[in-house]
């Protein structure tokens, strides 16, 4: 996130918000659900399998809004998500890392500039099978 995801969103003036940093008292659930559906770009990281990011991104993905997926090079992901654009990224030691920083947050930003030129597109799952399907909300 501090060498990669940070730099590369800040020509957008994006600011990078992860639920585990989020300080506000209350519900977290409700807070990471707010986010996602207010914000206008997620990244989302496919890395460790974990279930709320893959409930997450279906969240993002009924909304049609963008969305950039990135992955640790050693990690498979679900066939459904494996057909879209996902930045992969060699995590496993510094010496294969470090000089490719550069590299991987050029990908995250153009993946980005390219999402946000092109909000409406939500290139998905749901919109292939469902074209006409958009999750819309009011905020209260």
């Amino acid at each position: 996130m501090e060498y990669i995801i940070k730099p590369a969103v800040a020509e957008f003036g994006l600011t990078v918000v992860r639920a585990d940093q989020m300080g506000k008292p209350g519900m977290i659930g409700k807070q990471v659900i707010g986010h996602i559906l207010n914000a206008r770009l997620v990244i989302v990281d496919l890395s460790f399998h974990n279930p709320n990011v893959f409930y997450e991104l279906c969240l993002r993905h009924v909304t049609r809004l963008p969305t950039v997926q990135v992955k640790r090079m050693v990690d498979t992901i679900p066939f459904d998500l494996n057909q879209y654009r996902t930045i992969s990224i060699e995590t496993r030691d510094p010496y294969t890392l470090m000089p490719k920083i550069q590299t991987y947050t050029a990908e995250v930003a153009n993946q980005v500039r390219r999402s946000l030129e092109d909000a409406e597109y939500g290139d998905n799952p749901i919109s292939l099978y469902y074209p006409s399907t958009k999750l819309t909300w009011t905020d209260k």
